[in-house]
């Protein structure tokens, strides 16, 4: 049987925020192809995890590997030696990032909107690529529409397509669905779940429980910056062995 390959290696990851400890000695692996979802309740680290995979949040301690390459540091030795802005900023290319708020330019165009991380290609290409992405999350027919014309999960729809844009190797999810009303959950959940299909990388931030079921093939539950609980969504959801797992989810699925 081949052995599962290696997308993201989290090894003793720590983080502070003056005297508050927000990850105490994370440690996850993440395959190629899989889809991970993240709980946890209000402060356990759950955005703070997320952003130091791309190093929007930088380590205290313990190092982060996407695809085999140390994020934001090189190595020499035993020591490691933060890259430069530029270099980081190379790496980020390649994981995608979708933000609880859109954070779409308003005086921009979807169409634009997309294109605009595709600015180092002939601008044909780069306007197919977006085209395509578009009617990827179903939004072909809002290329010329400003975002203030979008509803809350059309927008996030799009920032989605330009997230896809780069085509990461690794998509990060920081509670896509938090700033939308409920009637515009489900058309966000549909994108994603056709992404998991497809055999993207995702690692998502949510508590969004029936799309943990159905698309995760793990989940990892965070409370207090540390990982009690790791495993496949029915052993998590179902039958958790942590008391704090069970406290949380007794109140999410009430």
């Amino acid at each position: 049987m081949t052995k599962p390959l290696t997308m993201v290696e989290i090894r003793g990851v720590h983080k502070s925020f003056g005297s508050l400890e927000v990850l105490q000695g994370i440690d996850l692996t993440i395959e190629k192809g899989s889809v991970t979802v993240i709980l946890g309740p209000s402060g356990s680290g759950k955005s703070t995890l997320l952003r130091t995979i791309n190093h929007l949040e930088k380590v205290d301690r313990g190092h982060v590997r996407v695809d085999g390459e140390l994020i934001g540091y090189r190595q020499d030795g035993d020591r490691l030696y933060e890259l430069h802005e530029r270099h980081v900023l190379k790496q980020r290319a390649g994981i995608g990032f979708v933000f609880q708020t859109f954070n779409l330019f308003p005086h921009l165009t979807v169409l634009e909107n997309v294109t605009e991380a595709l600015l180092r290609r002939p601008r044909a290409e780069a306007k197919q690529r977006a085209l395509d992405l578009l009617d990827r999350v179903g939004l072909a027919d809002k290329a010329a529409a400003y975002p203030r014309q979008l509803s809350g999960g059309q927008q996030q729809r799009v920032a989605i397509a330009r997230a896809l844009a780069l085509d990461p190797k690794l998509v990060l999810f920081d509670e896509p669905t938090s700033a939308l009303d409920p009637e515009l959950v489900g058309e966000v959940l549909d994108v994603m779940r056709d992404l998991a299909r497809a055999g993207t990388t995702m690692i998502v931030v949510t508590h969004e429980i029936g799309f943990a079921r159905e698309a995760a093939d793990s989940i990892v539950f965070l409370d207090g910056g540390r990982i009690l609980e790791h495993g496949p969504p029915a052993q998590v959801l179902d039958s958790p062995v942590h008391d704090r797992t069970r406290a949380f989810l007794s109140k999410v699925l009430s």
